[in-house]
């Protein structure tokens, strides 16, 4: 059995560009006022390879969504001071983190959430409770590179 520190070949071809550099690990800010939750998903992420910011209200979502520059962020919708509704307005305005996906979490899943979230500019929605693997399955596919481009990418 080999065992190496440095990265396969093959892992290294298929990495992608917007891998933070001076870790190798893509950065997820994990947004929730509820500790557990919020300590399960950042534990679970960062054992799976992730670099985790956490934030307990949609303030602190803000303010870290602009000066982290996380990949993508998780934002429960019920939070304390502001609500993940306009933190995630806010953060989709501003021209320093519109391009930063969210992908909002809630466990009020009435008829219409979804797409009041997606109104507000979320990117995604997730009914909470979500199985850590589930959720890291999403983030994954909300971080590949469109099939447009890995198509320019490729030979044949």
């Amino acid at each position: 059995m080999r065992r190496t520190a440095t990265p396969t070949a093959e892992a290294l071809e298929s990495a992608d560009a917007s891998v933070d550099p001076r870790t190798g690990r893509k950065r997820v800010l994990v947004v929730d006022d509820f500790d557990d939750a919020r300590e399960m998903y950042a534990e679970y992420l960062e054992f799976v390879g992730f670099e985790v910011e956490t934030a307990k209200d949609g303030a602190e979502a803000v303010e870290k969504a602009q000066s982290r520059e996380p990949d993508i962020i998780l934002m429960d919708l019920s939070l304390p001071i502001m609500d993940g509704w306009e933190a995630t307005r806010r953060i989709k305005q501003d021209s320093r983190t519109r391009d930063i996906p969210v992908m909002a979490l809630s466990g009020h899943v009435l008829s219409g959430n979804a797409e009041h979230a997606r109104q507000a500019g979320a990117d995604e929605f997730v009914a909470k409770p979500c199985l850590p693997q589930d959720l890291e399955n999403k983030i994954r596919n909300m971080l590949k590179p469109s099939k447009a481009r890995r198509r320019d990418g490729q030979e044949g």
